[in-house]
């Protein structure tokens, strides 16, 4: 995988259009159009993030990402951990991303939006997805970039016409919450800043294939900061095209139009146009589904090849020829598939997958980043090619604070009248991860077994 190719994955992860279109309907009803400053104070926050994983990929380029980070970092038990709450909430994220696909796939084909609808359409681009992956290192590289390049010409052509030529609103808007969320707008924007939340990760899967890179630890950290700031301003753009050519906004707000992306992009582009567009918004949706795919497989591949997990025997074996773990691959299918099929059940399916499948993605970050903190305070010295100096420190600080604000406010019970196992059922999803983690280690304690490096980041003490 070419340095670009690794950039490629990353920002397709990230992926402007999938973030954007997903959540954009939800975070314009909780806040009108100011939910967009939601985006800068969310990427500022991960840019924190992404300087501290750039450290330590820089000293540590190995596959799996999270799980071998921490393992180095602090130790084996710490490291099972990480891996297993990263790996379920990839898997889970995997089938978000598929769900969000599911009403612009309806759309394309006349089918009606149901709720069994919509799953069996994310099945489909799960299929596909996996189909791709299947294909090898090198396929997907291809795709990556491919996906990349329609994805930003996409989202600048469709930003840059609706700007030009369908504009309904001043850039005022920004600063007027046209009557959302009145009784406590704080509480409103901190529920929109769902949009910032979901769309800011995926540089850590320029990690997570690092053995499949070139001089990884000069090149991963580049394409982790690139994927921040370039996705982060094209995300940005599309959000304020998007905002700048609603023409009732109000509608939105009340519920009236539950979706504003398809209503906005048909009124400014005629039928016809809005079936291009839809392939364009189709292509990002693949592209996304199948690097959260590469990401998982080798998160999945990089915990078996150290015997962490039941069904280590067949989830380490690799296809030489393809550069890809067949099983491993047919686990981050499976899974997805599954949760999309058992969404149907729920009314409010959406939102749930989307808060539980951001909140174990930042659980997970912020375990690296809190190792990162341990090792630097116990001695600790980034040696890769990139290093922060004496900003370090602080800016370790800093992105633990953000992290922790960020997960508190995604787990936050905003439904009073529903019942309390809804109301809390972000936070409940969280702490079940954790307890079966902490359960699955007790009964089957599997993190001991491999003797790969691990807690070695922290010099030794004399007589150690």
């Amino acid at each position: 995988m070419s340095p670009w190719a690794n950039f490629a994955l990353g920002f397709t992860y990230l992926s402007p259009v999938v973030g954007i279109y997903t959540v954009f309907a939800y975070a314009m009803a909780q806040a009108g159009p100011p939910m967009i400053w939601s985006l800068v104070i969310v990427g500022l926050g991960q840019f924190l993030v992404a300087l501290i994983f750039s450290e330590v990929v820089a000293q540590f380029p190995v596959a799996g990402g999270v799980y071998p980070w921490t393992r180095r970092l602090w130790g084996r038990k710490y490291a099972w951990m990480t891996g297993w709450v990263y790996l379920i909430a990839l898997l889970v994220t995997i089938g978000s991303v598929a769900y969000g696909s599911g009403p612009f796939i309806a759309s394309l084909f006349g089918y009606e939006a149901t709720a069994w609808t919509i799953a069996l359409c994310g099945v489909v681009m799960v299929a596909i997805a996996t189909a791709i992956n299947f294909l090898g290192t090198r396929v997907v590289s291809a795709a990556a970039v491919f996906g990349f390049a329609a994805e930003l010409i996409g989202a600048l052509v469709v930003g840059v016409y609706l700007i030009a030529t369908h504009r309904q609103v001043d850039l005022s808007a920004l600063f007027d919450s046209f009557g959302a969320s009145e009784g406590n707008y704080v509480s409103g924007f901190a529920a929109a800043a769902l949009i910032g939340l979901f769309q800011y990760y995926g540089f850590e899967a320029c990690g997570d294939v690092a053995e499949e890179v070139p001089n990884p630890g000069r090149q991963i950290p580049k394409a982790m900061r690139r994927t921040i700031y370039i996705g982060g301003a094209a995300a940005t753009f599309v959000c304020l095209a998007l905002i700048l050519s609603v023409s009732d906004i109000g509608a939105i707000i009340s519920g009236e139009d539950t979706d504003p992306v398809t209503t906005l992009l048909t009124d400014a582009f005629g039928d016809f146009g809005m079936k291009i567009i839809l392939v364009v918004i189709l292509i990002s949706f693949l592209s996304c589904v199948i690097s959260l795919q590469a990401a998982a497989s080798r998160l999945a591949y990089a915990y078996s090849r150290d015997d962490m997990i039941i069904g280590a025997r067949h989830l380490k074996k690799f296809d030489a020829k393809r550069a890809v773990p067949p099983f491993a691959l047919l686990l981050a299918g499976a899974v997805p598939c599954l949760v999309l099929l058992l969404s149907k059940f729920s009314e409010d399916a959406f939102s749930k997958i989307l808060n539980f499948s951001a909140l174990g993605i930042y659980i997970a970050f912020q375990m690296v980043v809190l190792a990162a903190l341990r090792a630097r305070l116990k001695g600790w010295v980034p040696a890769g090619a990139y290093s922060l100096g004496k900003w370090g420190l602080p800016v370790n600080i800093a992105a633990l604070a953000y992290g922790i604000v960020a997960m508190i406010n995604m787990a936050w019970p905003r439904n009073p009248g529903t019942p309390w196992y809804d109301n809390y059922i972000v936070l409940l999803s969280g702490v079940t991860v954790l307890v079966l983690g902490l359960l699955y280690m007790t009964v089957h304690p599997v993190h001991g077994k491999s003797d790969a490096p691990y807690a070695d980041a922290i010099p030794k003490k004399t007589g150690e």
